[in-house]
């Protein structure tokens, strides 16, 4: 008798502290980045580990190999919505092709915001996945701004050409808009191409190639990114062709090197880090039963060349 009412007890004394246990373990909350190949997304990475370590939550962070990486990021959510996440931030690779996924997250219970690259309002409604709180920039406002400096450069009759992002993407095309505004409020310039370079530098130097094939008297180039602008550049520098005035897209530490060399025109600070800080903020929020902003927007700033050429 002394021992069963010794063991009663003893589990009744363990059983809060098991509890407080649970309560006290820290929420998991997963940054899905499309790739850490881009040093825009280190960026990200960066703000968002400074924000989860203010908050005391415990960040998780996955990416996909490669921008274009659609299927192996959808992967990535299933995985942790198998490892039941409290909330997971992301930066869809795709503006379509992911709201299934996130759905069946948030049919899980996990908290879900979108940064960077906008879902597919439209489709995620009539999917069911409805609402998802988003914070980026205005790209279309932002690309404008980037475009705009190097198009105030050109004096003369004076041909144009874009190397957009992914097609698929939300941010592309937004991007493509906003330059092509710039473009258009210059009479003297005319858009002679067109083409996309998936984010990547080493298409982004083919794709300069072709456009300087057919267009050897080009004037402007604007990037949807940096990593782009930096493969055109490579390409422009390595055939000694000097007159085509390049601006790109993130302000990159690269970039910034290649704008004070003066091989880079402009470039456009959308502050990866702050975007990342503030989505986290926002999971962290959400996860403790409050309330955000169904949209956030970050400032920007163009940062153009002081150098010559």
């Amino acid at each position: 008798m002394k021992r069963r009412a010794l063991l009663q007890a003893l589990a009744w004394t363990l059983l809060p502290a098991a509890g407080a246990m649970a309560q006290d373990r820290r929420a998991r909350i997963a940054l899905v980045l499309k790739t850490l190949a881009n040093p825009y997304f280190l960026e990200m990475q960066r703000g968002a580990r400074e924000a989860a370590e203010r908050a005391g939550v415990e960040l998780v962070v996955r990416a996909a190999p490669q921008e274009t990486s659609v299927d192996e990021q959808i992967g990535i959510v299933r995985e942790l919505v198998a490892a039941k996440v409290e909330a997971i931030v992301i930066t869809p690779a795709d503006s379509v092709k992911l709201v299934p996924v996130l759905k069946l997250a948030r049919d899980a219970g996990i908290a879900i915001v979108n940064v960077d690259n906008r879902i597919d309002k439209e489709f995620a409604l009539r999917t069911g996945l409805g609402e998802v709180p988003f914070i980026s920039i205005d790209n279309v406002k932002a690309a404008y701004l980037a475009a705009a400096a190097i198009a105030r450069t050109a004096t003369g009759p004076t041909e144009a050409a874009l190397i957009e992002g992914i097609r698929g993407a939300a941010n592309a095309q937004a991007r493509k808009i906003g330059a092509l505004k710039a473009f258009a409020e210059f009479p003297h310039i005319r858009v002679v191409a067109m083409e996309s370079a998936d984010w990547r530098d080493d298409e982004a130097y083919v794709v300069t190639r072709g456009i300087m094939a057919g267009h050897p008297r080009l004037g402007l180039l604007f990037c949807a990114n940096d990593v782009m602008a930096l493969g055109a550049i490579r390409f422009l520098q390595e055939h000694d062709i000097r007159h085509v005035r390049v601006a790109g897209f993130d302000a990159l530490p690269e970039a910034l090197t290649a704008l004070r060399n003066g091989s880079l025109a402009a470039t456009l600070d959308q502050q990866a880090a702050v975007q990342g800080g503030r989505a986290i903020d926002m999971a962290v929020e959400l996860v403790r039963g409050g309330q955000v902003p169904a949209e956030t927007l970050v400032d920007v700033r163009v940062v153009v060349s002081n150098a010559g050429g």
